[in-house]
């Protein structure tokens, strides 16, 4: 493994400060060798100096071309992270990425899910977790020597010798500040500890708080969170970028402290005796950990070794996808908390893909359909998103989504207060793709379920699409207490008003109000509703999810729909987990699932999902978004991924091509079995 030959040959993204840090560790490591440096100024002086025996290149793509090149290093500033973390995954480097992982946890969401699709390997370098001492502190945590973990209080701030706009600490550009810089250092230790004091590799808080001074530049110069964990651990962390802070691991037990001076630069940069001071009401005690190693060869040999072996992320106690993704999560909460954006996370500068080019059209993943009514053909699946709450992380999911070729986007009014429209809409005009789209509106949900109140909510929601109309318009809500025409006549006026250019219907209405308003309609010459959004799935909703809701997926409807041939956009289409592990007839721990879903009939049905899953090499889930896919009808299952893996995972279902003859089977009503049948 130590031969020149196995060794792992790092090349460097971007030669700045920390670089040469992590070069030096790679010249001290067992496993790797620095073999290249990608410059955008490769005739800089000193690079030959700083980083010797390595062939200086032209250019970030260079490296990730350089056949020469295992694995990149990259320490550019954080905006770009993710861009080139994907792009080498892509190229199939492995990466070592400077922390932050990503600007955010849905960044680095997206470069784990590159280097997963790529089976290479990417971590996250802080440094410090691969240090034996953080292993020995550890060890003393979960052996009781302080008793009970009751609190954390980690810093890690310096003090810049000015204000500097141009420097990349201050630089709004370059996001800066101390949160993404250091911040991350002591929330990651606050999360090792509260692990390790009930025995698992890290911990999760649940409440979040945070504050901070925002200077000149709108960057954090100096900030402070309390960070809440289940098990009632409280962590006080603390960073800053022009605030000198004593930088002391204090953990506090209910019979001592550990107390550790400059925990993050362990024994040293080039080794040396860290010390770990024990102090009880008895005395003191000090435990030392004596390491020659170079501090940056530990992360180094750390990646080889995952490398070599063949892994695609840390072993513990380095940080896994799991860990980094975790630790993001809780600086995204801190920046919230204080109203942290950065300028280049707003619309009108995120403009590229998070791979850092220009969104694709034409992709054909997911097949598209005519619908009537309809100007343009809609994908067979349609997006919601609710989850997001600012463009930087709701983009990556819309571009992934529309480059697979969907284009079809469910929005309501009352969704997220709003900020799903205007996500959309930001998303839709920075990208220039609002003429390629199928955009669904919803209003009119309970107590605001009135006729006068769709054309006041429409033009609000227009206002938040940057739009002129939508393409499909659902009344969220019925109201059986007001006569249907008025509801009709309603919509109708914004069809003729060019504000709805497509078809019309009722979300959550049944059959009997959809029959009157089209009989209605045809008696009066005005446009008649022409799809719904009503539950549908393999499973049968047995009482409503939440109060008014209606599902379509009985026999009596079933019959209906294919009768009427009635567009249907199916929200929790796929059982809102009935059909994964969350659910048995043994695990009555989710009161949703077993109020709404538990029946030997449907218990039935998840059987024979399973069944059909397993000869086809899918899961459940799959089959049950498949069965919906497949009806006799124009259906078009609503998903909800939060993730880039969850929307993969999805398009799974669109390999299946299920007969009449499974449908019939997995409903129950057929004996004749799939797996029996040839051809």
């Amino acid at each position: 493994m130590t031969s020149e030959s196995r060794k792992i040959r790092w090349g460097i993204l971007g030669p700045g400060t920390i670089a040469k840090a992590f070069a030096g560790g790679v010249a001290h490591s067992h496993t790797g060798i620095l073999v290249a440096i990608g410059a955008r100024n490769p005739g800089k002086s000193g690079l030959a100096e700083n980083f010797p025996g390595a062939r200086i290149l032209n250019g970030y793509e260079a490296l990730l071309a350089d056949p020469n090149v295992d694995a990149v290093y990259i320490s550019t500033p954080h905006p770009s992270h993710a861009e080139w973390a994907i792009k080498a995954a892509e190229a199939g480097k492995h990466v070592l990425s400077e922390k932050p992982m990503g600007l955010t946890a849905f960044e680095a969401d997206a470069m784990i899910h590159a280097a997963r699709k790529a089976g290479t390997f990417l971590g996250e370098a802080f440094m410090y977790r691969l240090h034996p001492q953080t292993a020995k502190l550890v060890e003393l945590v979960r052996s009781g020597a302080i008793g009970e973990v009751r609190m954390v209080k980690s810093s890690f701030g310096f003090a810049m010798p000015d204000f500097m706009p141009e420097h990349r600490l201050y630089a709004n550009d370059l996001a800066g500040g101390g949160i993404l810089d250091v911040g991350g250092y002591p929330v990651s230790m606050a999360r090792l500890i509260a692990g390790a004091a009930l025995g698992k590799p890290f911990a999760e808080p649940d409440k979040v708080v945070g504050a901070a001074h925002l200077g000149q530049s709108g960057v954090d110069e100096w900030a402070s969170a309390l960070l809440h964990f289940p098990s009632g651990i409280v962590a006080e962390v603390s960073c800053g970028i022009s605030l000198a802070q004593d930088n002391v691991l204090r953990i506090l037990g209910t019979k001592g402290r550990i107390e550790i001076a400059d925990f993050w630069y362990a024994a040293g940069r080039e080794g040396g005796t860290g010390q770990i001071r024990i102090i009880r009401p008895g005395g003191e005690e000090v435990v030392e950990v004596r390491e020659d190693r170079w501090l940056y060869a530990f992360e180094a040999d750390a990646a080889g070794e995952a490398i070599l072996a063949g892994k695609q992320e840390f072993a513990w106690p380095g940080m896994g996808w799991a860990d980094s993704l975790g630790n993001l999560r809780v600086l995204d909460k801190w920046r919230a908390a204080i109203g942290l954006e950065y300028g280049i996370e707003k619309p009108e500068r995120r403009v590229n893909t998070i791979s850092g080019r220009r969104l694709r059209s034409g992709g054909t993943t997911i097949p598209k359909r005519e619908i009537p009514g309809l100007p343009r053909p809609a994908s067979c699946l349609a997006l919601g998103f609710e989850d997001f709450r600012t463009f930087s992380s709701g983009m990556i999911l819309l571009d992934a989504y529309f480059e697979a070729g969907g284009n079809v986007f469910d929005t309501a009014y009352i969704y997220g207060s709003g900020y799903t429209e205007t996500l959309l809409g930001q998303w839709l005009k920075n990208r220039g793709v609002r003429e390629q789209a199928v955009v669904i509106g919803k209003g009119a949900h309970t107590p605001l379920c009135y006729p006068d109140i769709i054309g006041k909510q429409l033009t609000q929601s227009l206002d938040r699409l940057q739009a002129d109309h939508v393409d499909v318009y659902f009344m969220h809500r019925d109201d059986p207490d007001v006569p249907v025409d008025e509801f009709v006549d309603a919509m109708d006026r914004e069809v003729r008003a060019g504000r709805i250019r497509g078809p019309f219907g009722g979300s959550n209405w049944t059959r009997e109000r959809m029959d009157e308003a089209i009989a209605y309609a045809e008696r009066t010459g005005k446009q008649k509703p022409g799809a719904l959004s009503n539950n549908f799935s393999l499973a049968e909703m047995l009482v409503p999810i939440w109060p008014g809701c209606v599902t379509s997926s009985s026999d009596e409807w079933k019959a209906w729909l294919t009768a009427r041939q009635m567009p249907n956009f199916a929200w929790s289409s796929q059982g809102r987990g009935f059909f994964t592990g969350r659910a048995g007839r043994d695990q009555r721990d989710n009161e949703e699932l077993v109020r709404v879903w538990y029946s030997e009939k449907n218990f039935g049905r998840r059987d024979r999902a399973i069944e059909l899953a397993n000869r086809l090499g899918k899961s459940p889930i799959h089959v049950a978004l498949a069965y919906v896919l497949a009806q006799p009808f124009p259906s078009v299952p609503l998903i909800g991924p939060r993730t880039l893996d969850e929307l993969d995972d999805s398009l799974q279902a669109l390999d299946i091509a299920l007969s009449p003859d499974d449908i019939a089977w997995l409903d129950g009503g057929s004996d004749q079995h799939p797996a029996r049948r040839t051809g």
